[in-house]
């Protein structure tokens, strides 16, 4: 997929507020607070500040909608974790997420997770609600930058002690160098061609 318009369209909280849907599916981002995802959303759409990104964890508030090409929605949802907030507010910001994920807005969402960390229990059931809704999905591990490939691949052994899943199944990416993006793309592509499960 070759990149050449991506525009911030809304922001929203409830199911009436969100775009009217495409004829395409959509791709939604989600992860902890501080695992990367505006930067993500930045690399693979080649716009440095489309994504607003933060030192601070749990910046994203809302769901925010992305129009790419003029064809695709890229939804940027709540980070869930570290963000230093009132347990109301996380609550909040929880059932922002779940509203979207079991809305029944065609979509694939990309869990990302950090490759430094083995997986929260909040990553966990992320993965398992998922699955239990039958909603696609794919993992991308973030921050390859930050680490060896030695530490690679003890990192993924220390992983697959929570997860299982096949290297050729997952996704890895660095947004410092952009490494990954491309394989990012071309599976969108691929996924909106019907050319992968």
């Amino acid at each position: 997929m070759n990149i050449k318009q991506a525009d911030f369209v809304k922001s929203a909280v409830f199911e009436r507020d969100y775009p009217e849907e495409l004829s395409n599916y959509e791709f939604a981002f989600v992860g902890r607070s501080n695992v990367g995802k505006s930067s993500l959303i930045n690399s693979i759409t080649g716009r440095n500040k489309l994504a607003k990104t933060s030192k601070t964890p749990g910046r994203t508030q809302l769901i925010n909608y992305f129009l790419v090409n003029k064809e695709v929605f890229f939804v940027d949802l709540p980070g869930y974790g570290f963000a230093k907030v009132p347990k109301e507010m996380k609550k909040e910001w929880g059932q922002t997420m779940e509203r979207y994920l079991a809305s029944p807005r065609k979509k694939l969402v990309f869990v990302l997770l950090d490759i430094r960390r083995i997986p929260s229990g909040e990553d966990l059931d992320m993965l398992r609600w998922l699955d239990h809704y039958g909603t696609p999905f794919k993992i991308i591990f973030t921050k390859m930058d930050k680490v060896s490939n030695n530490d690679k691949f003890k990192a993924l052994k220390d992983i697959r002690t929570k997860i299982d899943f096949h290297n050729e199944d997952v996704f890895f990416h660095s947004s410092l160098n952009n490494n990954g993006k491309q394989q990012i793309l071309d599976f969108i592509e691929q996924y909106l061609n019907g050319e992968t499960e």
